[in-house]
């Protein structure tokens, strides 16, 4: 079988919707043309993409990662074909939650004077990639050690945590917090682009509620509200101010790396410019 660009978007509607029936009604299929469509990919591939009966659908581990793998290319070939390429090929910088915190102005600033050609279009994606794996960026922002297989990494600087609490929580009266002055209080995670997992503390003295979100927004509305108290990292407090807000040192836990990661093979060819930049900028 010859995959076709066809096959690639019928599968992304069908993760999408997470039922073949209502995939097939958005983009005009037959039900059983569409799940054709699913059998010969998982035939080509050797693998199942999807477990699925009449009440149940799930993406396996391998079609979760063929979803990225069909998003990345599904996106190239959409850049390929955006007729405003041909006048000027922007180069997409994702990141999470802060980007480069005070930093991230003088960098746009001093690309937009060295590099007129190249628009640099900065993005917030929530994902823990911040959309690379997806091909939604040309390069990212990524906090933590953790790198996507098939991408390089070049580290930019390292950020000390912070704690992160309501203004009127006790917390705020403290001049340095500790994981243990944490603990006493309800903690806002946020399991999709956060860095903070309940490892921070030992086992025997860790938080005793947690308040998952899935979003930098949700996660600001949550402690500005005062139902918990969140960690994150020295840049957060510049993009993130509130006067509902405090921000303390938070003390004996380890500093967050933050690296510039894009794909190995083909890449934006500015790419090298806007690392030198950035070590520039940091510096």
């Amino acid at each position: 079988m010859t995959i076709e660009l066809r096959h690639l978007r019928a599968f992304l509607a069908i993760a999408e919707e997470d039922n073949v029936t209502r995939a097939a009604a958005r983009l005009h299929l037959s039900q059983p043309a569409l799940s054709r469509i699913l059998r010969q990919l998982e035939d080509h591939l050797g693998a199942r993409l999807a477990d699925r009966s009449t009440h149940h659908f799930v993406l396996t581990t391998e079609g979760r990662t063929f979803r990225d793998k069909a998003l990345a290319a599904v996106s190239a070939v959409e850049s390929a074909l955006d007729p405003r390429g041909l006048r000027a090929w922007p180069l997409r910088l994702s990141h999470t939650w802060p980007a480069l915190g005070d930093h991230t102005i003088p960098l746009l600033r001093r690309w937009d004077e060295r590099h007129p050609g190249t628009p640099l279009d900065l993005l917030r994606i929530d994902d823990r990639t911040a959309g690379l794996t997806q091909g939604r960026a040309d390069a990212a922002l990524l906090r933590g050690g953790a790198v996507p297989d098939g991408f390089r990494a070049e580290l930019l600087t390292v950020e000390e945590r912070v704690a992160v609490m309501a203004a009127d929580s006790p917390l705020a009266a403290l001049p340095i917090v500790t994981p243990s002055d944490l603990a006493a209080h309800p903690l806002a995670l946020n399991t999709v682009s956060g860095t903070t997992t309940l490892d921070l503390w030992p086992l025997d003295a860790r938080p005793a509620s947690v308040i998952e979100v899935t979003n930098t927004d949700e996660w600001l509305v949550v402690i500005a509200a005062g139902r918990a108290a969140g960690v994150s990292t020295s840049a957060t407090p510049s993009n993130h101010t509130h006067p509902s807000l405090v921000y303390r040192p938070l003390a004996g836990v380890p500093a967050v790396p933050v690296h510039l990661v894009w794909p190995y093979g083909p890449a934006h060819p500015a790419i090298p410019d806007l690392l030198a930049l950035a070590r520039e900028i940091l510096t």
